[in-house]
Protein backbone atom coordinates (compact mmCIF):
# COMPACT_ATOMS: atom_id res chain seq x y z
CA UNK A 1 0.00 0.00 0.00
CA UNK A 2 1.40 3.43 -0.90
CA UNK A 3 0.53 5.10 2.40
CA UNK A 4 2.18 2.65 4.85
CA UNK A 5 4.62 4.40 7.19
CA UNK A 6 6.54 3.51 10.33
CA UNK A 7 4.82 4.35 13.60
CA UNK A 8 1.31 4.76 12.19
CA UNK A 9 -1.69 2.92 13.58
CA UNK A 10 -4.14 0.91 11.52
CA UNK A 11 -6.63 -1.96 11.67
CA UNK A 12 -5.03 -5.41 11.69
CA UNK A 13 -6.78 -8.73 11.05
CA UNK A 14 -4.87 -11.47 12.89
CA UNK A 15 -4.67 -15.14 11.97
CA UNK A 16 -8.15 -16.67 12.34
CA UNK A 17 -10.01 -13.44 11.61
CA UNK A 18 -12.86 -13.38 9.06
CA UNK A 19 -13.37 -10.32 6.89
CA UNK A 20 -16.44 -9.26 4.86
CA UNK A 21 -16.78 -11.29 1.68
CA UNK A 22 -15.68 -14.52 3.35
CA UNK A 23 -11.95 -13.73 3.46
CA UNK A 24 -10.23 -15.82 6.16
CA UNK A 25 -6.82 -14.70 7.44
CA UNK A 26 -4.27 -17.52 7.62
CA UNK A 27 -0.58 -17.73 8.41
CA UNK A 28 1.35 -17.23 5.18
CA UNK A 29 4.69 -16.30 3.65
CA UNK A 30 4.92 -13.18 1.49
CA UNK A 31 8.15 -12.68 -0.45
CA UNK A 32 9.88 -15.03 1.96
CA UNK A 33 8.66 -13.25 5.10
CA UNK A 34 6.24 -14.95 7.48
CA UNK A 35 2.96 -13.04 7.87
CA UNK A 36 0.87 -13.29 11.06
CA UNK A 37 -2.00 -11.15 9.82
CA UNK A 38 -3.03 -8.36 7.47
CA UNK A 39 -3.14 -4.58 7.76
CA UNK A 40 -6.55 -3.65 6.34
CA UNK A 41 -7.92 -1.08 3.95
CA UNK A 42 -11.34 0.49 4.48
CA UNK A 43 -12.79 -1.66 1.69
CA UNK A 44 -11.44 -4.85 3.31
CA UNK A 45 -13.30 -3.85 6.49
CA UNK A 46 -16.55 -3.52 4.51
CA UNK A 47 -16.63 0.29 4.66
CA UNK A 48 -17.71 2.47 1.75
CA UNK A 49 -14.23 3.70 0.87
CA UNK A 50 -15.64 6.00 -1.83
CA UNK A 51 -16.51 8.38 1.03
CA UNK A 52 -12.88 8.54 2.17
CA UNK A 53 -9.99 10.69 0.87
CA UNK A 54 -8.18 9.38 -2.21
CA UNK A 55 -5.01 8.49 -0.29
CA UNK A 56 -7.00 6.22 2.03
CA UNK A 57 -8.95 4.66 -0.85
CA UNK A 58 -5.64 3.61 -2.42
CA UNK A 59 -4.05 2.26 0.76
CA UNK A 60 -4.62 1.11 4.31
CA UNK A 61 -7.08 2.82 6.65
CA UNK A 62 -4.78 4.97 8.79
CA UNK A 63 -6.21 5.56 12.28
CA UNK A 64 -5.61 8.71 14.40
CA UNK A 65 -2.37 8.69 16.46
CA UNK A 66 -4.33 8.68 19.73
CA UNK A 67 -6.11 5.40 18.89
CA UNK A 68 -5.39 2.87 21.66
CA UNK A 69 -3.39 -0.16 20.54
CA UNK A 70 -5.39 -3.37 20.94
CA UNK A 71 -8.80 -1.70 20.62
CA UNK A 72 -11.48 -3.68 18.79
CA UNK A 73 -11.69 -1.94 15.42
CA UNK A 74 -15.29 -3.14 14.94
CA UNK A 75 -16.36 -1.12 17.99
CA UNK A 76 -13.93 1.71 17.27
CA UNK A 77 -15.35 2.34 13.78
CA UNK A 78 -18.96 1.63 14.75
CA UNK A 79 -19.17 -1.29 12.31
CA UNK A 80 -21.22 -3.21 14.91
CA UNK A 81 -24.03 -0.64 14.57
CA UNK A 82 -27.41 -1.10 12.87
CA UNK A 83 -28.27 1.16 9.94
CA UNK A 84 -31.91 1.76 9.03
CA UNK A 85 -32.59 2.69 5.42
CA UNK A 86 -35.90 4.54 5.13
CA UNK A 87 -37.81 5.00 1.88
CA UNK A 88 -39.92 8.08 2.60
CA UNK A 89 -43.04 9.42 0.96
CA UNK A 90 -42.88 13.18 0.24
CA UNK A 91 -45.15 14.07 3.16
CA UNK A 92 -42.80 12.54 5.75
CA UNK A 93 -39.97 15.04 5.69
CA UNK A 94 -39.98 14.87 9.51
CA UNK A 95 -38.24 11.49 9.13
CA UNK A 96 -35.29 13.09 7.30
CA UNK A 97 -33.68 13.46 10.73
CA UNK A 98 -32.64 11.14 13.54
CA UNK A 99 -34.78 13.07 16.03
CA UNK A 100 -37.78 12.84 13.69
CA UNK A 101 -37.32 9.08 13.41
CA UNK A 102 -36.94 8.88 17.20
CA UNK A 103 -40.33 10.60 17.67
CA UNK A 104 -41.91 8.19 15.19
CA UNK A 105 -40.47 5.14 16.96
CA UNK A 106 -41.41 6.56 20.37
CA UNK A 107 -45.01 7.01 19.19
CA UNK A 108 -45.14 3.43 17.89
CA UNK A 109 -43.66 1.93 21.07
CA UNK A 110 -45.09 4.29 23.69
CA UNK A 111 -41.60 5.44 24.75
CA UNK A 112 -40.06 8.79 25.69
CA UNK A 113 -37.71 10.64 23.34
CA UNK A 114 -34.32 11.58 24.81
CA UNK A 115 -32.98 14.66 23.04
CA UNK A 116 -29.28 15.53 22.95
CA UNK A 117 -28.01 18.21 25.32
CA UNK A 118 -27.62 21.03 22.83
CA UNK A 119 -25.22 23.02 25.06
CA UNK A 120 -22.92 20.15 26.11
CA UNK A 121 -19.30 21.04 25.38
CA UNK A 122 -20.05 24.71 24.74
CA UNK A 123 -17.30 27.17 25.64
CA UNK A 124 -18.58 30.76 25.76
CA UNK A 125 -16.77 34.07 25.74
CA UNK A 126 -19.17 35.82 28.13
CA UNK A 127 -17.45 39.18 27.66
CA UNK A 128 -18.85 39.56 24.13
CA UNK A 129 -22.20 38.87 22.51
CA UNK A 130 -22.78 37.83 18.92
CA UNK A 131 -24.75 41.06 18.45
CA UNK A 132 -21.49 42.95 18.99
CA UNK A 133 -19.94 41.09 16.06
CA UNK A 134 -22.67 40.69 13.46
CA UNK A 135 -25.85 42.46 12.35
CA UNK A 136 -28.54 40.59 10.39
CA UNK A 137 -31.01 42.16 7.96
CA UNK A 138 -33.79 40.25 6.20
CA UNK A 139 -35.02 42.14 3.15
CA UNK A 140 -37.10 39.24 1.76
CA UNK A 141 -39.09 38.18 4.80
CA UNK A 142 -41.66 36.22 2.76
CA UNK A 143 -38.90 33.81 1.69
CA UNK A 144 -36.87 33.90 4.91
CA UNK A 145 -38.99 33.82 8.04
CA UNK A 146 -36.06 33.38 10.44
CA UNK A 147 -32.29 33.80 10.11
CA UNK A 148 -30.10 33.13 13.12
CA UNK A 149 -26.33 33.10 13.52
CA UNK A 150 -23.60 32.42 16.05
CA UNK A 151 -19.92 33.30 15.92
CA UNK A 152 -17.22 30.85 17.07
CA UNK A 153 -13.64 32.08 17.31
CA UNK A 154 -10.29 30.35 17.72
CA UNK A 155 -11.26 27.17 15.87
CA UNK A 156 -8.60 24.77 14.61
CA UNK A 157 -9.43 22.95 11.39
CA UNK A 158 -8.56 19.25 11.30
CA UNK A 159 -10.05 15.79 10.92
CA UNK A 160 -13.16 14.91 12.92
CA UNK A 161 -12.94 12.21 15.60
CA UNK A 162 -13.57 8.69 14.33
CA UNK A 163 -17.03 8.41 15.94
CA UNK A 164 -18.22 11.42 13.95
CA UNK A 165 -16.64 10.27 10.69
CA UNK A 166 -18.12 6.78 10.94
CA UNK A 167 -21.62 8.08 11.74
CA UNK A 168 -21.51 10.35 8.71
CA UNK A 169 -20.27 7.53 6.45
CA UNK A 170 -23.03 5.25 7.72
CA UNK A 171 -25.46 7.90 6.46
CA UNK A 172 -23.64 8.14 3.10
CA UNK A 173 -21.99 11.50 3.84
CA UNK A 174 -18.29 12.11 3.10
CA UNK A 175 -16.24 13.40 6.07
CA UNK A 176 -14.36 16.60 5.17
CA UNK A 177 -13.13 18.38 8.31
CA UNK A 178 -14.32 18.97 11.86
CA UNK A 179 -16.29 22.13 11.04
CA UNK A 180 -18.10 20.92 7.90
CA UNK A 181 -18.67 17.51 9.51
CA UNK A 182 -20.39 19.10 12.51
CA UNK A 183 -22.82 21.01 10.28
CA UNK A 184 -23.66 17.82 8.36
CA UNK A 185 -23.99 15.78 11.55
CA UNK A 186 -26.41 18.26 13.14
CA UNK A 187 -28.42 18.44 9.89
CA UNK A 188 -28.83 14.66 9.99
CA UNK A 189 -29.65 14.82 13.69
CA UNK A 190 -32.19 17.69 13.71
CA UNK A 191 -33.23 17.89 10.05
CA UNK A 192 -32.10 21.54 10.11
CA UNK A 193 -29.51 22.43 7.44
CA UNK A 194 -26.68 24.68 8.63
CA UNK A 195 -23.86 26.51 6.91
CA UNK A 196 -20.46 27.61 8.21
CA UNK A 197 -18.76 30.65 6.68
CA UNK A 198 -15.14 31.65 7.19
CA UNK A 199 -15.97 34.95 8.92
CA UNK A 200 -12.66 36.56 7.97
CA UNK A 201 -13.49 36.24 4.26
CA UNK A 202 -16.68 38.29 4.67
CA UNK A 203 -16.82 42.06 4.24
CA UNK A 204 -16.03 43.69 7.58
CA UNK A 205 -15.05 40.31 9.02
CA UNK A 206 -18.66 39.18 8.92
CA UNK A 207 -20.08 42.27 10.57
CA UNK A 208 -23.27 42.16 8.50
CA UNK A 209 -25.44 39.50 6.89
CA UNK A 210 -28.13 40.69 4.49
CA UNK A 211 -30.70 38.24 3.14
CA UNK A 212 -32.16 39.56 -0.11
CA UNK A 213 -33.16 38.50 -3.58
CA UNK A 214 -30.47 38.38 -6.24
CA UNK A 215 -30.25 41.13 -8.78
CA UNK A 216 -30.75 40.21 -12.43
CA UNK A 217 -27.47 38.99 -13.89
CA UNK A 218 -25.76 38.71 -10.50
CA UNK A 219 -23.28 35.81 -10.32
CA UNK A 220 -22.03 33.45 -7.62
CA UNK A 221 -19.38 30.71 -7.70
CA UNK A 222 -20.80 27.92 -5.56
CA UNK A 223 -18.86 25.33 -3.52
CA UNK A 224 -18.87 22.91 -6.46
CA UNK A 225 -16.75 25.39 -8.43
CA UNK A 226 -19.51 26.36 -10.90
CA UNK A 227 -19.95 30.03 -11.81
CA UNK A 228 -23.70 30.60 -11.81
CA UNK A 229 -25.87 33.40 -13.17
CA UNK A 230 -28.71 34.06 -10.75
CA UNK A 231 -32.31 35.01 -11.41
CA UNK A 232 -33.84 38.04 -9.74
CA UNK A 233 -36.24 35.86 -7.73
CA UNK A 234 -33.46 33.74 -6.13
CA UNK A 235 -32.85 34.21 -2.42
CA UNK A 236 -29.25 35.21 -1.72
CA UNK A 237 -27.22 35.46 1.47
CA UNK A 238 -24.83 38.43 1.24
CA UNK A 239 -22.22 40.12 3.42
CA UNK A 240 -23.71 43.49 2.52
CA UNK A 241 -21.50 43.80 -0.55
CA UNK A 242 -21.66 40.50 -2.48
CA UNK A 243 -23.39 37.14 -2.49
CA UNK A 244 -21.88 34.49 -0.21
CA UNK A 245 -24.47 31.68 -0.48
CA UNK A 246 -27.57 30.56 -2.34
CA UNK A 247 -30.10 30.39 0.47
CA UNK A 248 -30.95 26.81 1.34
CA UNK A 249 -29.09 25.36 -1.65
CA UNK A 250 -25.30 25.79 -1.51
CA UNK A 251 -22.64 28.08 -0.09
CA UNK A 252 -20.21 30.22 -2.05
CA UNK A 253 -16.67 29.12 -2.84
CA UNK A 254 -15.03 32.40 -1.75
CA UNK A 255 -16.23 32.05 1.87
CA UNK A 256 -15.78 28.32 2.42
CA UNK A 257 -14.01 26.89 5.46
CA UNK A 258 -10.34 26.06 4.71
CA UNK A 259 -7.34 24.84 6.67
CA UNK A 260 -6.54 28.44 7.60
CA UNK A 261 -9.99 29.28 8.99
CA UNK A 262 -10.08 30.45 12.63
CA UNK A 263 -13.41 32.33 12.88
CA UNK A 264 -16.77 30.80 11.96
CA UNK A 265 -20.05 32.53 11.22
CA UNK A 266 -22.60 29.75 11.70
CA UNK A 267 -25.97 30.05 9.94
CA UNK A 268 -29.28 28.42 10.85
CA UNK A 269 -32.38 29.65 9.06
CA UNK A 270 -35.86 28.91 7.83
CA UNK A 271 -36.13 29.46 4.09
CA UNK A 272 -39.41 29.05 2.21
CA UNK A 273 -39.68 25.68 0.49
CA UNK A 274 -41.11 27.15 -2.71
CA UNK A 275 -38.17 29.54 -3.08
CA UNK A 276 -35.52 26.86 -2.51
CA UNK A 277 -37.32 24.42 -4.82
CA UNK A 278 -37.49 26.91 -7.70
CA UNK A 279 -33.84 27.96 -7.34
CA UNK A 280 -32.64 24.37 -7.07
CA UNK A 281 -34.66 23.30 -10.13
CA UNK A 282 -33.63 26.21 -12.35
CA UNK A 283 -29.94 25.80 -11.57
CA UNK A 284 -30.02 22.00 -11.68
CA UNK A 285 -28.45 22.01 -8.22
CA UNK A 286 -29.72 19.60 -5.56
CA UNK A 287 -28.17 19.24 -2.12
CA UNK A 288 -28.98 17.60 1.20
CA UNK A 289 -29.94 21.07 2.43
CA UNK A 290 -32.29 21.84 -0.47
CA UNK A 291 -33.91 18.42 -0.08
CA UNK A 292 -34.95 19.39 3.43
CA UNK A 293 -35.83 23.04 2.85
CA UNK A 294 -38.02 22.15 -0.14
CA UNK A 295 -40.22 20.10 2.19
CA UNK A 296 -40.12 22.79 4.92
CA UNK A 297 -37.99 22.44 8.05
CA UNK A 298 -39.26 22.36 11.62
CA UNK A 299 -39.29 26.03 12.70
CA UNK A 300 -38.76 25.01 16.33
CA UNK A 301 -35.40 23.40 15.45
CA UNK A 302 -33.66 26.50 14.06
CA UNK A 303 -32.17 27.66 17.39
CA UNK A 304 -31.60 24.24 19.07
CA UNK A 305 -29.69 23.00 16.00
CA UNK A 306 -27.65 26.22 15.92
CA UNK A 307 -26.71 25.84 19.60
CA UNK A 308 -25.95 22.13 19.19
CA UNK A 309 -23.57 22.82 16.29
CA UNK A 310 -21.88 25.70 18.12
CA UNK A 311 -21.31 23.47 21.15
CA UNK A 312 -19.84 20.69 19.02
CA UNK A 313 -17.55 23.18 17.28
CA UNK A 314 -16.29 24.30 20.68
CA UNK A 315 -15.72 20.70 21.77
CA UNK A 316 -14.24 19.31 18.53
CA UNK A 317 -12.50 22.34 17.00
CA UNK A 318 -11.30 24.09 20.15
CA UNK A 319 -13.34 27.22 19.56
CA UNK A 320 -15.08 29.68 21.87
CA UNK A 321 -18.54 30.96 21.00
CA UNK A 322 -19.66 34.52 21.54
CA UNK A 323 -22.65 34.52 23.88
CA UNK A 324 -26.17 34.61 22.48
CA UNK A 325 -27.43 34.28 18.94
Amino acid sequence: APNVAAGQKGPVALVGASLPGGVAIKRAKLRGVESQGMICSAKELGLNDKLLPKEIQDGIYVLPPETPVGADVVELLGIDDWVLELDLTPNRSDALSMIGVAYEVAALLGREVRLPDEREGEAVDASRTVSDAVRIEIEAAEDCAHYAARVIEGVRIGPSPLWLQTRLMAAGVRPINNVVDVTNYVMLEYGQPLHAFDADTLAGGGSAVVVRRARAGERLTTLDGADRELGAHMLLITDGERGIALAGVMGGQDTEVTEGTTRILLESARFAGRSVRRTSRELGLRSEASLRFEKEVNPAAVIPALNRAASLLCALAGGRALSGH
